[in-house]
């Protein structure tokens, strides 16, 4: 539709008189300023030191693990299991897992799957709930269940079956 020479004067006219009244009357500072922590109520920041005595309790430790299509040690390589998992009971062997399935290789090369939850170790089988994913997992959601195979207390080292129930589109 074509617009008529009053109609494009008075646009022009507008554009040019409001357009510098709006710059004129934006804060500049708007986004961001600096605040003044004294008078925010906060004290000097201090320096804690906490040592873990006969507990395991509070240990964090990240992890970069091989993801395999099978339990065995040489099973065909799909991608890495990395987090961090952080011992989160003073009474059992649990932890909080923060874990992302990053797929390397097949259909699914390029795609994470996200697991944020409690894993009990010695319990059978655990479950972890899927709070996300991304490239073909895009708003992943769903549940993990964690079977340990085989742990060697004198290494650490763990090899843990997870069966995974996802709905993605």
């Amino acid at each position: 539709m074509a617009r008529t020479l009053t109609e494009v004067l008075i646009f022009l006219f507008l554009s040019i008189i409001l357009f510098p009244i709006t710059l004129a009357t934006a804060r500049p500072d708007t986004f961001s300023r600096n605040l003044s922590p004294k008078k925010l109520g906060l004290k000097r920041e201090k320096l804690s030191h906490l040592h873990r005595l006969t507990s395991s309790f509070g240990l964090v430790t990240m992890m970069d693990d091989p993801l395999t299509v099978k339990p065995e040690i040489g099973s065909k390589l799909v991608g890495r299991a990395q987090g961090i998992y952080a011992s989160a009971s003073q009474s059992e062997l649990s932890f909080l897992m923060a874990l992302n399935f990053v797929f390397t290789e097949g259909k699914h090369n390029g795609s994470t799957l996200s697991i944020l939850g409690r894993n009990n170790v010695f319990s059978g089988i655990r479950e972890m709930p899927i709070v996300g994913g991304s490239g073909l997992f895009r708003l992943a959601r769903g549940y993990a269940q964690a079977k340990t195979h085989e742990i060697d207390f004198k290494t650490g080292n763990a090899t843990v079956e997870y069966n995974v129930y996802v709905f993605h589109y």
